[in-house]
């Protein structure tokens, strides 16, 4: 299997800040964009780490070959 990179990105906010969230776009070396959906989670730090957690296990269940 080749190896891989996972591209994330975070950043805590005061939620009554966040208007919008929009996808982020990745320069690949073929030329072509690729877009990162950007996801977001509300609540005490505990929670939001919880839910960190669980998607990112969730995320990793997609690709049962890796």
């Amino acid at each position: 299997m080749a190896n891989l990179t996972l591209v994330y990105g975070l950043r805590l906010l005061p939620s009554d800040e966040l208007e919008e969230v929009g996808s982020a776009t990745i320069k690949l070396k073929t030329g072509r964009d690729a877009h990162v959906t950007m996801h977001t989670l509300e609540g005490s730090k505990d929670e939001i780490e919880r839910q960190l957690r669980t998607s990112l296990a969730a995320f990793f269940d997609i690709y049962p070959e890796i």
